[in-house]
């Protein structure tokens, strides 16, 4: 594939993410989208947070057993900061300067809902988080999967089979419908960063409609006939 052919940043790879709440498919959609893009000679990373990075993992094991919770909003952001700013300055920022495309399940979109949204977390408080960890990085794309909260807690659960829920399955019902309505809010404030996407649908009808979203902001007709055949 000719370098030409997308249309992006020479030598920096895009930071593609994938917000929603639980049960919403992202982890099905990452994986197709990376194969995609694999087959298309675009080499591409799937990672996650919190998490992604060997220091960012212990953090998410204390937050989803819920040591976050005990501590207070403000806290568990702090421990969201904390792993993000690990997770960027070794294995993001460096696979976008090797011109990896990174695609990442959930980012700063997801303190945002969680901890600002549900939490209260002051909005001053996440900017100066977002500054320290993240600096001028921002994604070149989200994907904001939106599914009934009803049918992504069923999904959710079917996934997690016999095992206990983790400490933001476990929440209730109106903490997921405000949950799902802080996300659509997002994608609304920031329509030339974010696409919605109705994931209440076959896997593949999705994937669909994940790449549309990609060829419009960064492929050229060239690009699309060649991933389009991968």
């Amino acid at each position: 594939m000719a370098e030409a052919a997308v249309k992006r940043t020479p030598g920096r790879g895009r930071f593609i993410t994938f917000e929603g709440g639980e049960g919403s498919g992202k982890s099905t959609q990452i994986k197709t989208l990376a194969e995609r893009l694999n087959a298309a000679k675009l080499r591409a990373i799937v990672t996650r947070e919190p998490g992604g990075s060997p220091g960012a993992e212990v953090i998410r094991h204390l937050v989803l057993s819920g040591m976050g919770k005990l501590l207070g909003p403000d806290a568990e952001t702090l421990l969201f900061a904390a792993a993000r700013d690990d997770h960027v300055r070794t294995v993001i920022k460096p696979a976008l300067s090797q011109g990896i495309w990174v695609l990442c399940d959930r980012f700063s979109d997801s303190t945002r809902a969680y901890q600002g949204s549900m939490g209260k977390v002051a909005p001053e408080v996440l900017n100066a988080m977002e500054r320290v960890t993240i600096g001028d990085l921002k994604p070149d794309l989200t994907i904001i999967l939106d599914i009934p909260v009803e049918i992504g807690i069923e999904r959710a659960a079917a996934r997690r089979g016999a095992g206990a829920p983790d400490r933001f399955e476990a929440e209730n019902l109106k903490f997921h419908q405000d949950l799902r309505e802080a996300y659509r809010q997002i994608a609304a404030r920031e329509p030339e960063r974010c696409v919605l996407i109705d994931a209440n649908a076959d896997a593949a009808t999705v994937a669909a409609h994940v790449w549309t979203a990609l060829r419009d902001r960064f492929f050229t007709s060239s690009t699309e006939n060649v991933a389009s055949s991968a």
